[in-house]
């Protein structure tokens, strides 16, 4: 018997309102599948979530069946795609990163351009703003999560970024995801 698993990627958008994640959520579950792995936030004044559901391949097309009227009623921007598993990979070793700085453009891209160049997968990220206690200055965090080839030199790395971040002004920890 197959342990291979199904999935299903939904993503959504529009405007934000109660009871949006309690629909969504309810019409997976009455389908006969599972959430297995969500992003789910407002982003100015619109809901935007990422949903990973796991199911047969005959319930996950009810859920599929059930997106159209549920896009209608929540009045929300809905697709779809069928996925299978995530293929481990033991030669990456996670990483996280943790980067704050005084807000400016161009913060995402210049990590991502580091990362990138070494070849490095950016397989988690989220971002945030906020003000400074006490001045008030607008700041800008990072948190992301990397897959590191095995094969790279850790501490060579780690140089490489510190500087790289310091010559940007932005204060960054590179350092073993925790479990």
């Amino acid at each position: 018997m197959s342990t291979h698993k199904t999935f299903l990627v939904i993503s959504a958008l529009g405007r934000d309102h109660p009871g949006l994640v309690n629909d969504l959520s309810r019409t997976i579950l009455e389908q006969g599948c599972n959430i297995e792995d969500s992003r789910m936030t407002v982003l100015g004044g619109e809901f935007a979530a990422i949903v990973l559901v796991e199911g047969k391949w005959n319930t996950l097309a009810k859920v599929e069946n059930a997106l159209p009227e549920l896009e209608r009623s929540l009045g929300l921007t809905i697709t779809c795609k069928r996925t299978g598993e995530r293929e481990r990979s033991t030669d990456k070793v996670p990483y996280a990163v943790d980067v704050i700085a005084m807000d400016h453009p161009g913060i995402v891209n210049n990590l991502a351009g580091f990362f990138a160049e070494r070849q490095i997968n950016i397989e988690d990220l989220a971002t945030n703003t906020y003000a400074a206690a006490h001045t008030g200055t607008p700041m800008f965090a990072v948190h992301m999560t990397v897959g590191i080839p095995a094969s790279t030199h850790i501490a060579t790395l780690r140089e490489e970024f510190m500087d790289y971040c310091d010559g940007l002004n932005l204060d960054a920890v590179l350092e073993p995801l925790k479990s």
